[in-house]
């Protein structure tokens, strides 16, 4: 795998969450519609939006692990493309320095932001339905 394919497959796990954080707010607005009562519709609603929370929870953590794979990819393809013998040594990517690794990679957004955004409003859509 190279950097462009794991920034492919990051590119793909969002839209696929977004697709199914769509799907869950659809099917959240036809049980509101279905549903006999107020209090039957906020239930299932409710239980809607814990799939809809561990689903995004699932896709940060997934989009996370490939933003991270894909950042410590690219720096062994720079790396091995300007020198001979790399001073990287691909030990983890996990194990970076400060400047990579889990912490980086967190507080360097990596783009990210707005994928969480969307599954923010999403996830906050189906506690609007009632």
């Amino acid at each position: 795998m190279d950097y462009q394919q794991a920034q492919g497959q990051l590119t793909q796990v969002q839209q696929q969450s977004q697709l199914v954080m769509q799907k869950v707010q659809a099917l959240a607005q036809k049980l509101s519609a279905a549903a006999p009562d107020a209090t039957t519709g906020r239930e299932w609603a409710m239980d809607l939006r814990e799939m809809a929370m561990a689903i995004q929870a699932q896709t940060q953590q997934t989009t996370l692990l490939i933003s991270q794979m894909a950042d410590y990819i690219g720096r062994l393809e720079n790396e091995m493309a300007t020198h001979p013998a790399p001073t990287v040594q691909p030990t983890g990517w996990a194990n970076q320095a400060s400047g990579g690794g889990f912490m980086g990679a967190l507080t360097s957004g990596l783009g990210m932001g707005a994928g969480f955004a969307v599954a923010d409003d999403l996830v906050n859509d189906l506690f609007n339905l009632f």
